[in-house]
């Protein structure tokens, strides 16, 4: 049983977080050492897997054929998007503004086409060569074939989901032929079931929170032994799926002559709901490009999951619904109160720290970004815009900033049908008049 009056006392920011003010949660363990339970050796693993199964994307979803079956998003300066926010910051961004752009990823449009498709295709994979006739040597795009869609047909792929995991995994397990079922919370926007239906993958709702549709897949998953649950709160697959990026970033950094070193800090800013993606990409991150690349997390006031774990060491033992935090966010891709088995472990010595915002911030800023570089992003995805003033403010003193580069990461935001975002729009530029 948690003890909050002693937990108030011990973390005395807990109060302010039931207060719903934006707080920046520096990590006193950052940069210390650390026995972590897998390293780059992991990483490029991953990326040989997502290699082989190019071939595959190539025909089973011909939008990736110009990036050869790679799933990949560009790397993009944002110039106008920096002069608007040095219009209105108290700290100036001296360096430049980058956009990570996973809204543009293939086939689900978010962060989540990495891990999410990467832990299907590896359970794909084992399937394939236990139960059918596929070698590490055979050009992958036989899975395409009718035969392998019986043979995959015989197993359930399932998962618990806000929304863009449960779209990255119910799209391609879906293809491949598992019997697919999506978990989601009451968080999910409607879209986002209706995609899914459409692609013929049986979404499952629940009039819940996210901790309650996944544990109540699990539950169902556990009884039927054909099925295999994708674990959103623990999945070191996942977890291994998003640290990919970081190989990809670096070439793009490279290609750009982007420095990263001493003299040349890169901060990351990347949205946080259950804490598996943002983490999976800070580990590859730290892992790839070392010491000088600074990862810091967003998290909306109202449900600072991670925030609330690792400032506590309690990690997923506590939720912010145990601190009486109401969980509400127009941000339904961070719409997770508990967060992630192993983010705030891995986490705890490679993470800079979190910042926490205001959804109505979050809402100007799809605005901002729409208006001055025309780029779509659902209000998760603006999150790292959000924080970004007040982490300038805490970091000033720290590191040199005057070269600096600046990374938000975008985690989703094409696929959002035009209604919808006319909507963000909407919201956005009422709370931009007030």
């Amino acid at each position: 049983m948690l003890d909050m009056d002693q937990l108030l006392k011990d973390y005395p920011e807990i109060k302010t977080m039931q207060e719903y003010k934006p707080l920046f949660w520096q990590n006193p363990d950052y940069q210390g050492k650390a026995e972590l339970p897998f390293g780059i050796e992991h990483i490029f693993d991953a990326e040989a897997r997502f290699q082989r199964f190019a071939p595959y994307f190539e025909v089973a979803f011909p939008e990736t054929l110009p990036t050869h079956g790679i799933l990949e998003s560009p790397l993009v300066d944002l110039p106008k998007m920096k002069a608007v926010l040095n219009q209105k910051f108290a700290h100036k961004i001296e360096g430049n503004l980058y956009l990570k752009a996973d809204n543009y990823l293939p086939i689900s449009g978010s962060i989540k086409s990495r891990g999410g498709i990467y832990e299907v295709l590896k359970f794909a994979e084992k399937v394939a060569m236990e139960h059918g006739d596929l070698v590490y040597g055979d050009n992958y795009a036989i899975l395409h074939e009718e035969r392998y869609h019986k043979l995959f047909s015989n197993y359930g792929i399932a998962v618990g989901s806000t929304g863009n995991l449960g779209l990255s995994i119910g799209i391609v397990a879906q293809k491949l032929g598992f019997n697919t079922s999506v978990h989601m919370s009451a968080d999910a926007a409607q879209w986002k079931k209706d995609k899914l239906r459409s692609k013929g993958v049986n979404v499952v709702e629940y009039n819940d929170n996210f901790s309650h549709a996944i544990t109540e897949g699990r539950k169902q998953a556990d009884a039927d032994p054909s099925v295999y649950f994708i674990d959103d709160e623990g999945s070191y697959d996942l977890f291994l799926g998003y640290s990919v990026a970081a190989i990809r970033l670096q070439t793009q950094l490279k290609a750009q002559g982007i420095k990263v070193d001493k003299d040349h800090p890169l901060f990351v800013y990347l949205p946080a709901g259950v804490g598996g993606s943002p983490s999976g990409v800070a580990f590859g991150l730290k892992q790839v490009l070392g010491e000088h690349v600074h990862p810091v997390f967003a998290e909306p006031t109202h449900i600072p999951s991670v925030t609330l774990g690792m400032m506590t060491g309690l990690n997923d033992k506590i939720s912010v619904y145990d601190a009486g935090i109401d969980g509400t966010t127009k941000a339904d891709g961070l719409a997770v109160g508990r967060p992630s088995r192993i983010a705030g472990k891995i986490m705890k010595t490679l993470l800079l720290g979190t910042q926490t915002f205001d959804d109505q911030e979050m809402m100007k800023d799809v605005v901002r970004l729409y208006d001055s570089e025309n780029i779509r992003l659902e209000p998760s995805a603006a999150s790292g815009f959000t924080i970004l003033d007040q982490v300038l403010g805490q970091l000033v003193s720290d590191f040199p900033l005057e070269n600096a580069s600046h990374i938000v990461w975008a985690t989703g935001g094409s696929m959002v049908p035009k209604e919808d975002m006319l909507a963000y729009l909407k919201d956005g530029k009422a709370e931009l008049n007030k």
